[in-house]
Parts: C-alpha cells; structure tokens; sequence
C-alpha cells in the first residue's frame, strides 16, 4: 500500500479508517487498521455506528491508548451506545450539527442457554462491569460520573451541537458547495 499524500509536499496524511456499522461485527477489520498505524502514529476516524459490544467497545479504545494512537474522531453520522467507547479515546473530536450520539445503560443479551449458576455469575459480573465501564468512560470524556449518568439513564440522544457545548468535541458546520 503506498503512502498518502497531502496537498503540502512531502507530507503524509494519517491514515483514514470508517468506523461504520456494528462494531462488534467490523472488529477484526478495524483493529487491523489501527495495528496499522505505527505506534504514537497519527490517524483519523469516521464514525457512523450504533455501537456494539461492550468488549468490542473496550477493546478499540485500549488499542487507541496503548498504543498511544494521535486520533482525531470525527462523527459523520452516528456515534452512539457502545462506538462512544473508542470516540472518547481520541485525542481530537469533531461534531457537525447534524451528528447524534446515543447514551444509554448497557445492555445484556445473550442467545446461548446457560444453567442457573452461570447466570447469576454473569449477572453479578455484567453489574461491576457497567459501573466500571460508566466511570471509564467519565474519564475518557471528562464529564463528572453525574454528568454521564444525566445522559445515560434512561437514556438520552445528545446532538453534536449540544455535545460540542459540553466541551466534548469541537462543532464544524457542513457549508454548501458552491457549483
């Protein structure tokens, strides 16, 4: 794969990855766009999800952080439940006004038949698991616990103008071409 160019002479663009659709069932595409990116590296991500899985969720944003990844996050559509995750982990966020984000508690759903004892050890576990993951991601985005649970129960759609408000994001407004 070559290298991309910009305008200016000699210099790289970052990488660009979509980050569209359900997480969970674009994970392996992803994370190997983003162990593409060389450590420390710079790169850009498009968002236009409704989420995903939880660890799916979790494990993009420790990709981002641990590997230090410069990203700039920007929602061109939909950023919501479980694809907030990896958005708080980049460094720069960019909003338009037409862009939505979906707080929400999490969600359990599981297809498989388990017997008593494994569900009650999944229910105490996905319970610790939420508030871990509600304060991560307070953290990530620098909101107060009680801030993100005003948005998160019972659930709330913020727009990007709002979560730009917020200080979370910066607001860019889609001009009109000019034919």
């Amino acid at each position: 794969m070559g290298k991309q160019r910009s305008g200016r002479r000699g210099a790289e663009t970052p990488p660009e990855i979509a980050v569209i659709g359900d997480l969970t069932d674009h994970e392996a595409e992803i994370c190997e766009k983003l162990l593409a990116v060389p450590a420390g590296g710079e790169c850009t991500l498009y968002f236009n999800s409704p989420g995903g899985g939880s660890y799916s969720a979790i494990s993009m944003l420790a990709l981002l952080v641990l590997r230090d990844l410069q990203a700039t996050g920007i929602v061109t559509g939909e950023c919501s439940s479980a694809a907030i995750w990896p958005l708080s982990a980049c460094r720069r966020r960019i909003v338009t006004p037409y862009s939505v984000l979906l707080f929400h508690p999490m969600r359990w759903q599981s297809e498989e038949s388990v017997q008593l004892p494994e569900a009650r050890e999944w229910a105490r576990h996905f319970s610790q698991l939420e508030q871990e993951m509600d304060l991560l991601l307070a953290k990530f985005l620098g909101l107060t616990p009680e801030r993100l649970a005003e948005w998160m129960k019972p659930g709330r759609y913020v727009s990007g103008r709002e979560f730009a408000e917020a200080g979370l994001a910066e607001l860019i407004d889609l001009p009109p071409r000019l034919h």
